[in-house]
């Protein structure tokens, strides 16, 4: 069903429930997808119940920012393109600004040991965040013996190979594997109609710019003061196709790539990072702009060049699902009829939960044998598992006990 266009007072009126929602969504994409209900669906009737589910469900298919392309989704629903890139502005910008100051602030502090005390209680919290994260999610995953022999593998290939290319690897498996043992098999004709609609120029400029980015990164100069944001484009454009399950996913990718292989940051300026966005409304994939201001410090780069880190992070690691959820949306009602797709969702979910559980351990390592810790992040868990307190709280009270004491 496609909405009709709306007029321009209705197009404010969106704009203004998209700043709500960017202001009030905290707590994940589950949270997010009950905001999005009330601001969209019950509240103004943009589009209809039916149609959200579906667009969150292609959201869930498709490797990338779930929250985000669902709600860029609803935006081409409503006002096509225009008003779609309009909304993906207002939804990323305030929280990836945040973050890029906050890296910014953490550079020009880090000596400082108020500062480095302020944010001493936020690593536990936020490997209790990262523990709980693996465990909801576990348990709605790990169904069946093939799901946690997925998962089980994936973590062995994280710890044992620690190479970026084992993700995208493990997900393309994963998702082969599933949709291998579940598909029904009369669905040839409805492949061979969809995929003749499916513009080939497009599919080309979306990996063309995986590889060139790959390519000047690898050949340019080390040394170059140009060799670092091309990497860094590459790195986080890369990683926005591969992630698969939002934000949870995204840190154990991040983690492994930034601190374990490529050593842009340190793990005590991740989890502080990390814990942070947890305090903040948006998405959290605005974390990259964190990790691309915080890396461009590390390798000697000024102010503005932290800036632009920030800058690459938040688009790099946003484009390839905005291109995705744009270019699919218009054809989804056939995409959506295809088994072989949803089926190797599951198979994917089985994946990314071990990749949660491999870098909640390779988190845990730096933190070593410290008790008071170890019973923060246990306490952590607890309380995110037995309560209805939300991360932004934990965290909030662990930096007021880090200023206080």
């Amino acid at each position: 069903m496609q909405t009709k266009p709306i007029s321009a007072k209705k197009q404010w009126l969106f704009i203004k429930k998209v700043v709500l929602f960017t202001f009030t969504s905290f707590g994940g994409a589950q949270a997010h997808l009950a905001l999005l209900l009330k601001y969209f669906v019950h509240n103004t009737k943009f589009i209809s119940e039916e149609e959200l589910l579906e667009l969150n469900a292609l959201a869930q298919v498709l490797p990338g920012p779930a929250s985000t392309q669902t709600l860029v989704g609803i935006a081409w629903k409503v006002g096509k393109l225009k008003l779609a890139i309009i909304t993906f502005l207002i939804w990323i910008i305030p929280t990836a600004s945040v973050m890029t100051f906050a890296a910014i602030s953490y550079a020009m502090l880090d000596q400082k040991q108020k500062f480095i005390d302020i944010l001493h209680y936020i690593q536990p919290i936020a490997l209790g965040i990262v523990g709980y994260g693996a465990f909801k999610l576990g348990k709605k995953v790990l169904t069946n013996q093939i799901s946690i022999f997925l998962a089980v593998g994936s973590i062995i290939a994280t710890l044992v190979l620690k190479n970026a290319y084992v993700f995208p690897l493990a997900i393309l498996i994963g998702g082969m594997i599933s949709s291998a043992l579940a598909t029904p098999t009369e669905e040839s004709d409805l492949r061979v109609k969809l995929f003749s609609n499916i513009n080939p120029r497009k599919l080309i400029y979306f990996l063309g710019a995986l590889l060139l980015f790959a390519l000047v990164g690898a050949i340019i100069n080390r040394t170059s003061p140009f060799s670092l944001p091309i990497r860094l484009l590459e790195n986080f454009y890369r990683n926005g196709i591969l992630v698969f399950g939002g934000g949870q996913v995204l840190v154990p990718l991040m983690f492994t790539e930034f601190v374990q292989m490529k050593h842009y940051l340190a793990a005590p300026g991740f989890l502080s990072g990390f814990a942070l966005q947890q305090a903040l409304p948006g998405p959290t994939f605005s974390f990259s702009s964190y990790l691309g201001a915080l890396s461009m410090k590390n390798f000697g780069y000024g102010v503005w060049g932290q800036i632009l880190g920030g800058v690459i992070g938040v688009v790099g690691i946003n484009l390839p699902g905005l291109i995705l959820v744009l270019f699919i949306v218009p054809f989804w009602d056939d995409l959506k009829k295809i088994s072989r797709i949803r089926y190797s969702l599951a198979g994917i979910n089985a994946v990314s939960v071990g990749f949660i559980i491999a870098a909640f351990i390779l988190l845990l390592i730096p933190i070593g044998i410290n008790w008071l810790f170890i019973l923060i992040m246990i306490a952590t868990f607890l309380t995110l598992n037995f309560t209805k307190i939300s991360p932004p709280i934990i965290v909030l009270i662990g930096i007021l006990i880090g200023y206080l004491f």
